[in-house]
């Protein structure tokens, strides 16, 4: 079954040039394009939407305001943000917001696919070369942080944080349970048990808040 796209960028050759590209593939099917956050959300209410691409900067309401105002409204639509900003803020700001996942717009098709399949399928997307700029960028602003906020109720162990590592070089569960020896059963069992300690309920979020307190 195909899965149905909501394409938003304000650039009408963007839009073009991907949803030709996303016709390449039998897996993905462009139903809809709005070029604003607030035509995003219109265009969400009168189709079947599977997967939002969304943009970040855009006129009358940017990508971010648009994920707040779908999250707010009760829209729980994965939305994956495609973008050629890739400072942390911006990627802080929508992953908080309530995007699922954050890709630039130099990424291949393959990969582009990849995300919005893994999107439509309840999981979340981060680019691994993003989350090096987020990892720099909480670096930097760790002065600011109470150590509160570090302390978590029941440490992670030294093979939980091992595979949170592989996770945030964005490898999948299978891969990691290739590069660890061992069976994928046992590598979903911990990435369950790091997310319960971490206290959040997906992947990109884990790698995130592993960043924020210093696991990172």
């Amino acid at each position: 079954m195909s899965i149905n796209v909501l394409l938003v960028d304000d650039q009408t050759l963007v839009r073009e040039g991907l949803s030709s590209l996303l016709s390449l593939s039998d897996n993905v099917t462009v139903v809809a394009q709005a070029s604003s956050g607030k035509e995003a959300l219109e265009k969400n209410a009168q189709h079947s939407i599977d997967v939002i691409l969304m943009d970040i900067r855009m006129p009358d309401m940017d990508g971010i305001e648009a994920v707040e105002t779908l999250r707010s409204g009760g829209c729980q639509t994965p939305v994956l943000m495609l973008t050629t900003f890739d400072d942390h803020e911006s990627i802080m700001r929508a992953i908080q917001a309530g995007a699922e996942g954050y890709l630039l717009k130099d990424v291949s098709l393959e990969m582009l696919v990849d995300a919005i399949a893994a999107l439509s399928q309840g999981k979340t997307w981060l680019q691994p070369a993003i989350t090096e700029r987020i990892l720099t960028g909480l670096k930097n602003n760790k002065s600011t942080e109470s150590t509160d906020d570090k302390t978590l109720v029941e440490p992670l162990t030294d093979k939980e944080i091992a595979v949170l590592r592989l996770i945030a070089a964005g490898l999948s569960n299978h891969e990691i349970a290739e590069s660890l020896f061992k069976s994928t059963g046992t590598v979903k069992n911990q990435v369950s048990s790091l997310m319960a300690k971490l206290g959040v309920r997906d992947r990109t979020r884990a790698v995130l808040k592993a960043i924020d307190i210093g696991l990172l």
